[in-house]
């Protein structure tokens, strides 16, 4: 016998306030689970229920889509703008410099909370990886000569670099690179960022 009430829908969530925030979620989560390739956009429709075309109508594509979900302080197109048009043999300084301005934008602040938020968390962490790796290096190594490998191992070596960099000089603050100097500190560094980039590597054991 009917109840006069009407069936709750079955399926998939129509389009709301809610489904945005859905897809985010979802999208995070597979992200950190599957990293950036492993993820297709009818996958994080799937997870969050809502139809695909849902996602094409908040998000211009999965390059967003995944910026978003990570709630990335600063746009690494942005930051990095123009580097990739560099000769590879001339790029460190303008890297270095780059990053640094970065570090000491007003953008500070939520670049801090980023990282200590990231780290500690295996899901975070993937997902620091996956920009690393998809959205950053990319356009650091662009047109750098080599195998894929011995590309990918200037890359890692160039980001251990930075990221080494970027930890002592503003989460730790050791000194005296915390008081050094901003072109101080690129002519420190950019040597041998420059080396990682285009200069020669010992050759594996």
């Amino acid at each position: 016998m009917s109840s006069g009430q009407p069936e709750p829908r079955r399926g998939r969530r129509p389009g709301g306030a809610g489904s945005r925030g859905q897809i985010l979620a979802a999208a995070r989560r597979l992200f950190a689970e599957h990293g950036f390739e492993g993820t297709s956009l009818r996958r994080v429709a799937r997870e969050a229920h809502v139809d695909p075309a849902m996602i094409h109508h908040f998000f211009a594509g999965k390059d967003e889509l995944f910026a978003l979900s990570v709630e990335l302080p600063a746009d690494p197109s942005t930051v990095l703008a123009g580097l990739d048009r560099r000769d590879p043999s001339e790029r460190a300084e303008a890297l270095v410099r780059a990053v640094l301005g970065l570090w000491e934008s007003p953008a500070q602040h939520s670049l801090l909370a980023f990282l200590r938020g990231t780290i500690g968390s295996k899901a975070k962490t993937a997902i620091l990886g996956e920009i690393a790796s998809q959205r950053i290096l990319p356009r650091i190594m662009a047109g750098v000569a080599g195998t894929p490998e011995e590309v990918a191992l200037r890359g890692n070596l160039v980001a251990a670099q930075l990221v080494g960099a970027v930890l002592m000089r503003y989460v730790i603050r050791l000194e005296p690179l915390a008081s050094a100097g901003r072109e101080d500190v690129v002519r420190l560094i950019a040597p041998t960022i420059q080396r990682y980039l285009a200069g020669d590597l010992p050759e594996p054991s």
